[in-house]
């Protein structure tokens, strides 16, 4: 466990390091930017050992990957939904996540609304954009955001941070550098029609292929998992 455990630690000092060099790249403050660690199919041991190396924040993206590490790890980590959300599966969450990147409808914003509001609670989403338009992924196309936009601002019990997509996987990440413009482009045009909503201030895009290429483009949150964890196992 010990080599282990220098690996992730060699990870995410590696990791760190590029963040700031992309930031500084881009004339930008290493703190305008959210490291959240993608631990989904790692087991607790493994988080742990992140944690105990200063990770706070872990995405995971299947509910019940969620309600387990919940229930085993310390109270003060903040948990980020990130992967598709069903909506029979947001009662068992909403009290445990800090972020919801993963909402990509008016019927998924609704659940949450009503969980909340039966838990007497807030909950932050971001609303997920498929810039890209792959009919393989979830999400938003760029012309449906704003009208949703002005729908999830009259629900209560949701607090709307910003946008979040996940870009196509390529092997050069300068081939997502447009998709990343594009929705920080539609970011500042939010929060240019929000101006008596400071709640709006997340940008979460950019994941171990290409996070420096979108913290150029403005990200404010980026997705690590590979780069931290190594390579997942998809077969548990």
């Amino acid at each position: 466990m010990l080599s282990e455990k220098n690996t992730l630690r060699e990870n995410l000092l590696a990791v760190e390091d590029r963040i700031e060099t992309a930031c500084r790249r881009a004339g930008r403050k290493r703190s305008e930017v959210t490291l959240v660690a993608v631990s989904k199919t790692k087991p607790v041991e493994m988080l742990r050992e992140a944690y105990d190396l200063g990770v706070r924040v872990f995405g995971e993206n299947k509910v019940q990957e969620i309600r387990g590490k919940y229930e085993m790890l310390p109270v003060d980590i903040q948990w980020h939904m990130i992967g598709h959300l069903q909506t029979n599966k947001v009662k068992y969450i909403v009290d445990k996540v800090r972020l919801i990147h993963s909402v990509d409808s008016l019927n998924l914003a609704r659940v949450i609304e009503k969980e909340a509001e039966k838990q007497n609670r807030t909950v932050d989403i971001l609303l997920e954009v498929n810039v890209a338009e792959e009919e393989s992924k979830f999400g938003l196309k760029t012309s449906e955001v704003l009208p949703l936009v002005e729908k999830v601002m009259q629900l209560p019990h949701i607090r709307l941070r910003g946008l979040m997509t996940i870009a196509p996987f390529v092997e050069n990440p300068e081939k997502n550098r447009a998709i990343f413009a594009n929705l920080h482009d539609l970011y500042v045009d939010i929060k240019e029609k929000n101006i008596d909503n400071d709640t709006v201030s997340i940008l979460s895009m950019g994941m171990t292929n290409d996070y420096e290429v979108a913290i150029e483009e403005g990200s404010t949150m980026v997705r690590i998992g590979t780069g931290i964890f190594g390579a997942r196992n998809y077969s548990i």
